[in-house]
């Protein structure tokens, strides 16, 4: 048998080792518990690092990079900085944050075309009324041109024709920016009819010089003749704008391969590159144009241009310089726009330029007359002896046979009003103003109107 004290002795034996083994299992738990701890705390060091930084990065997004991306849509050359933990690109949230703004912009270019959509809405609305106005008023000043021979009155009468015929401009280049017809519809006109139309429209119209150098008889198709007057228009108005008083502005029509090319050189101011490639995406008409581009007030010139050119399949260039210092314009006309008038069936306007061309080897040149580069301003006086029988239709013969005693002795009282006549042929569009221009014999207006250079707006 076994003793008691044995028994007692392995009993505290075996119990002391119990309390070992249970006193480092507590002592593993613990350190365990240690380490959980620590981890825990790096864990919970770590989150709260990307808490911050996660909430850094959107406050930056908010405050900076929204704005900025918002800005962006209306001026592309605007940079939109970039995220503040250059390590997040790539990740996934930096591709998260990328979309966000990728989806303000696309929202924010659909909301500012829908707005400018509506605002040019209301324009073109609002500009439909004027120009209706405009028109009774041109034609109630035409009226009143025939009626009366009074010159004092006659004078008075164009200057407010020719007042009206600028705000008719004006009001006609804003309905073509805000997406209207051109308004005016016309039949086959000679080119050269068409640039001095244009000119004619302009207050500083007798500071251009046209050198016609087409064959005679070259003409647009009827759709084409409204679109290149008003081009050509504003191309001169730009070019009187940004030159001095003082100096010409020199307008060749040329023959080219393709075509037609109407060149404008102005001797002022110029463009910067930034200026030139600005204006030579406008004229394009490649982009989408809303009024909010063009500037307070907008400058629709050449956003006008750009309608045009996009619509009727011209081409204009303003990319270069011009030899005297400023700005080269080059309208484009090609050849399926392009059509023929036989000259002696219908003459151009008889205050156009002469051609240097003459389809007539023993007609003496233009030059010799003094009206190569006359336009509105070529005194008629100086060919109309030589084209008496070669342009029987450049009077209306109905006028002659009501007072054929009276046209001589009231014909220098009558060239106000003659002048008058030919400055609106081609606003009107009608037979009636054709046949004033036809009546006007040349006579030009800028005898009569003193208008300024400087007025209005501009594009560059």
């Amino acid at each position: 048998m076994i003793e008691l004290p044995d028994l007692v002795a392995g009993g505290l034996a075996a119990g002391t080792l119990s309390a070992l083994a249970l006193g480092g299992g507590v002592l593993r738990l613990r350190r365990q518990q240690t380490r959980q701890r620590a981890e825990i705390a790096a864990l919970r060091t770590r989150l709260d690092g990307s808490s911050r930084a996660f909430t850094a990065e959107v406050e930056h997004l908010a405050a900076q990079r929204v704005p900025a991306a918002a800005r962006q849509v209306a001026h592309p050359h605007l940079a939109v900085p970039g995220p503040l933990q250059p390590l997040t690109v790539g990740t996934p949230l930096g591709i998260g944050l990328e979309n966000v703004l990728l989806a303000l912009q696309s929202e924010v270019a659909a909301q500012r075309t829908r707005v400018d959509a509506a605002a040019q809405a209301g324009m073109r609305g609002a500009v439909r009324e004027i120009q209706a106005a405009l028109y009774r008023l041109q034609d109630a000043l035409r009226g009143l041109q025939q009626r009366y021979d009074d010159p004092e009155l006659a004078q008075t009468l164009f200057r407010l024709d020719h007042e009206n015929e600028q705000s008719l401009r004006r009001a006609q280049v804003a309905a073509v920016v805000c997406g209207a017809w051109v308004g005016l519809a016309r039949e086959e006109s000679h080119l050269v009819d068409a640039v001095t139309g244009g000119q004619a429209r302009l207050a500083g119209y007798r500071r251009v010089r046209v050198h016609n150098h087409l064959e005679a008889g070259t003409a647009l198709v009827s759709h084409a003749v409204e679109p290149v007057a008003i081009i050509v228009a504003e191309l001169l108005d730009n070019a009187l704008r940004h030159s001095s008083p003082d100096t010409d502005v020199v307008v060749s029509l040329e023959h080219v391969h393709h075509g037609v090319c109407v060149t404008v050189d102005d001797a002022g101011l110029g463009m910067t590159r930034d200026e030139r490639d600005r204006a030579q995406r406008l004229v394009a008409g490649d982009g989408l144009i809303l009024l909010t581009d063009l500037g307070d007030p907008p400058r629709m010139g050449l956003a006008a241009i750009g309608r045009l050119t996009r619509q009727f399949d011209l081409g204009v260039d303003v990319s270069s310089a011009s030899p005297y210092g400023g700005v080269r314009a080059v309208l484009r006309v090609h050849s399926h726009l392009l059509s023929h008038l036989d000259p002696a069936a219908r003459p151009p306007a008889a205050s156009a330029p002469r051609t240097t061309r003459r389809a007539v080897p023993d007609r003496p040149p233009a030059h010799a007359y003094g009206t190569e580069t006359g336009g509105p301003e070529a005194p008629p006086g100086h060919h109309e002896p030589e084209d008496a029988e070669g342009l029987p239709q450049r009077r209306r013969r109905t006028r002659a046979a009501a007072a054929p005693a009276q046209a001589p002795s009231h014909r220098p009282a009558r060239r106000p009003e003659e002048a008058a006549a030919a400055l609106g042929a081609l606003q009107s569009g009608t037979a009636a103003a054709r046949a004033d221009a036809e009546n006007a014999a040349g006579n030009p207006a800028a005898d009569h109107i003193d208008p300024t250079d400087n007025e209005g707006g501009t594009d560059r």
